[in-house]
């Protein structure tokens, strides 16, 4: 008789919400409520991804969508982003409402009833209509109604998405982009009711917002190290994503998706932010990871080799890596050739995600992915990555004795001696050519 290898629930880091129709009727300040979103449904023209952008039309003879309506925006919710229940060649650009989508995208008792069917504990969920960082309602003109859009979100996030959910729905907040010591406030406000994670841009100075090397988002950073939230960053909150031919397909953005974490992850390694800010916690969601081992050699090369004329000689005293091996978390969900790296990618640095309910989702076949990706690793390295090392990051309350007898590993180096494999490295674990 064969059995099943057990496996521990997971903790995903990177999942998404789809608003309901009454967030902001129901958490905006009634005075607000006639400048703030709207929903509405509406027929949709075509739709169509042509250089990292959706263009589409309403269309009252075309097939029905849900939108939200706010100053001159005209947000539709698309089939890609609520793609579970959906087969593969069904996950398109069509528009789609609440009532064809799977329930669990959107009400808190469906996904929780989804996350037990997809072997699931805990789950942290970005935001849709307010897109990955709440660039929305960075871009509005009245900035007034804007930031009170932001708390309205966070109100309905802490208290309506995960307020039932016994901490299984992990709450992630939004900051007003467009003024620092409003986004300094809105982070104390909503750690002093106990959430420990920001959702923040990859790279600011895409959304004309200052750099992280100018100093100005230092306040911040404080903070988020002072209340222990973590500065948690998904591909595309730039609002880009990779570049290639102007008339690519989509599919090529989609293979290069993981170029917004690395760019991103080389601009903090060289800022100096996590010198200044060693306590400070950052995490790349949907990044994978893969690429993490030549990104961190090549930056340790240029520190070795080019820090005097580089720029970088009297900011960052210490090889880029060894601040990425003690503050950075990379996740994944479908990274064979990363977890057969995972000495170098780091240990203690790898979380799991399930995304929830893109396109890219494993659900409801996320236990049978985490089991490919595991074979062959110890169940202390397993139980790290699909939910300890989520566990130690967000503070959450489970596993206490476990998190605190695990002590982070900092290094490849120390990675491999407690693993007690002296020769391990790339070649360990699974094979990159392993299929699902």
């Amino acid at each position: 008789m064969t059995t099943t290898p057990e496996l521990p629930r997971i903790v995903s880091v990177d999942d998404h919400v789809i608003e309901p129709a009454h967030l902001f009727s129901t958490w905006l300040p009634e005075r607000y409520r006639d400048r703030g979103p709207r929903p509405l449904t509406a027929g949709i023209g075509e739709l169509a991804y042509v250089g990292g952008k959706y263009h589409f039309t309403m269309d009252p003879a075309g097939p029905a969508a849900d939108w939200w309506v706010y100053e001159d925006l005209r947000f539709p919710y698309k089939r890609n982003i609520a793609a579970v229940g959906f087969t593969r060649d069904e996950m398109t650009l069509e528009g789609i409402t609440r009532a064809q989508m799977r329930p669990g995208c959107w009400d808190p008792a469906e996904r929780l009833r989804d996350m037990d069917l997809n072997h699931v504990e805990a789950s942290l969920c970005f935001p849709t209509f307010p897109r990955f960082c709440g660039q929305t309602f960075a871009e509005a003109r009245d900035k007034e109604v804007a930031l009170a859009c932001v708390r309205a979100y966070n109100d309905w996030m802490v208290e309506e998405w995960c307020g039932d959910s016994g901490g299984r729905l992990i709450p992630l907040c939004l900051i007003p982009l467009w003024d620092v010591g409003l986004a300094v406030a809105e982070i104390r406000r909503n750690a002093a009711r106990g959430v420990r994670a920001v959702t923040f841009s990859e790279i600011p100075t895409h959304l004309g917002l200052p750099s992280i090397h100018s100093g100005y988002w230092d306040p911040f950073f404080a903070v988020c190290e002072d209340t222990g939230t973590v500065v948690s960053m998904h591909i595309g909150s730039s609002s880009q994503m990779p570049a290639a031919s102007p008339d690519a397909p989509p599919a090529v953005q989609a293979a290069l998706s993981f170029n917004n974490a690395m760019a991103s992850m080389a601009d903090f390694l060289f800022s100096g932010v996590l010198v200044r800010f060693p306590r400070l916690r950052l995490a790349y969601a949907e990044g994978q990871m893969g690429w993490i081992p030549y990104a961190l050699e090549r930056a340790d090369a240029v520190w070795a080799e080019h820090r005097a004329w580089g720029g970088v000689r009297d900011t960052v005293p210490e090889p880029p890596s060894s601040y990425y091996y003690r503050q950075i978390y990379c996740c994944f969900f479908r990274d064979l050739h990363g977890v057969a790296s995972l000495d170098a990618v780091g240990r203690d640095n790898a979380t799991f995600e399930t995304d929830y309910p893109h396109v890219d989702s494993t659900f409801p076949h996320t236990r049978e992915v985490a089991l490919e990706h595991t074979r062959g690793l110890d169940d202390e390295t397993v139980w790290k990555l699909l939910r300890g090392n989520a566990i130690r990051m967000l503070g959450l309350d489970l596993d206490a004795d476990r998190v605190a007898n695990a002590a982070p590993v900092r290094s490849p180096e120390t990675a491999r001696s407690r693993s007690g494999e002296p020769g391990a490295g790339p070649g360990a674990g699974p094979t990159a050519t392993q299929a699902l």
